[in-house]
């Protein structure tokens, strides 16, 4: 065994210290951080649409998804504290109230909701939500079972408020329905924010057909109505409100769509436009589209369900409810239920949507009544032209 000299074992031990500085520089160096497995980000999904345009059946549609957390409207609970306001003036509250959701962060109610214990069932529309019908929420029924709502409000609405928050976080995807935005700038700031993965779906249908169904549901969205209206309320003759209503939805649907084009590139793929007449003349495909989008696989047994619900008879028992309906046969209702002159006055206040969404329009009843004349015209997104079938 060498021994070293004395006055050589300072300099054998600054050679070790620099081998092992130089060990670690080339780990350090070849160290790939992409090699950390991080916790997949959730995918935050908004379904923005307007009052009967189908967007509780698309809620549904995300809703009944095994990965999916989904709340019905839950600006609801924001306009209806100010009731006297307008939908420019909420809006700010309506975009904090969804983000704080979006991050499962359920305090955010306790501005909006009467103050005291409260139960799940104190949110709108909560039986819509499969998620608050099964575990960890309600252990009533399983995850991956389509939960009827009739049955879950029964059996699940004394649950403590607390377990909507739990439940949130044991979800990969967040979805939201909303019909409460009348333009697409306020949510820009929800679009760019680092700690959201946003995704919208917006959801259009023929107004002819919107207006028919508001006028079935004049008294449940009354409220809403007078906020739309504001003070033009005071002004307008009461025949004449329906078609206001309409015209302000009509161009808060045209302003959003439009908007999307003025983003950049990568914000854009954050949108996806989806005609309720397409979803119903070919549910599976559109279907798919949509889950495709928000990184879900349609399963088996939705496949099933969508079909299903979307092939049954009559109009449905409930406006309000998504049950199985002749969906195709309802997205036309209008042309034989209402009188063409209605019809004549909504394309005034409407045409320009309805002509850049690709609907097309009547020019007499016997257009309107004629139902092998297709309406309904091919149509690429973000493009003004479009050609007749």
């Amino acid at each position: 065994m060498m021994i070293l000299p004395k006055n050589m074992r300072p300099l054998l031990l600054f050679l070790v210290f620099q081998i092992a500085i130089l060990v670690l520089f080339i780990h350090l160096y070849n160290y790939n951080p992409t090699s950390v497995r991080e916790e997949p980000k959730p995918m935050h999904v908004l379904v923005l649409s307007s009052w009967r345009s189908g967007s509780s059946f698309v809620g549904q549609l995300f809703g009944q998804h095994p990965d999916v957390f989904y709340l019905m409207e839950p600006a609801w609970h924001v306009w209806m504290t100010f009731t006297h306001s307008t939908p420019w003036r909420l809006h700010m509250a309506v975009r904090d109230l969804i983000r704080s959701i979006f991050l499962c962060d359920m305090s955010v109610f306790d501005a909006y909701m009467t103050p005291g214990p409260r139960t799940q069932s104190s949110l709108f529309q909560w039986e819509t939500s499969r998620a608050l019908c099964s575990p960890p929420a309600c252990n009533i029924f399983p995850r991956d079972m389509i939960i009827p709502q009739a049955h879950c409000k029964i059996l699940c609405k004394k649950q403590p408020f607390e377990v909507v928050e739990k439940a949130c976080r044991n979800y990969s995807h967040v979805v939201l329905k909303e019909v409460r935005f009348f333009n697409l700038q306020v949510l820009y700031p929800l679009l760019r924010d680092p700690s959201l993965n946003l995704h919208i779906v917006h959801l259009v249908r023929d107004p002819r057909a919107v207006f028919s169904s508001r006028e079935r549901t004049t008294m449940e969205l009354m409220i809403d109505s007078q906020i739309v209206m504001g003070q033009e309320q005071q002004k307008l003759k009461e025949d004449d409100q329906p078609y206001y209503v309409m015209q302000v939805i009509c161009q808060s649907q045209l302003e959003i769509y439009k908007a999307v084009q003025t983003l950049p590139k990568a914000l854009r793929r954050h949108y996806l436009l989806i005609r309720y007449e397409d979803l119903v003349r070919d549910p599976l495909v559109q279907t798919a589209r949509m889950y495709e989008y928000a990184g879900l696989k349609f399963l088996p047994h939705l496949q099933t369900w969508v079909h299903n619900i979307t092939r049954g008879k009559g109009m449905g028992r409930h406006a309000f409810h998504t049950n199985a309906r002749d969906a195709l046969n309802i997205s036309q209702a209008w042309r034989w239920s209402l009188p063409y002159e209605k019809v004549s006055r909504l394309q005034k206040v409407c045409g320009n949507t309805m002509k850049l969404l690709g609907y097309g329009l009547v020019r007499s009843e016997q257009e309107q009544r004629n139902l092998s004349l297709n309406l309904l015209s091919t149509w690429t997104p973000f493009g003004q032209s479009y050609q007749e079938d």
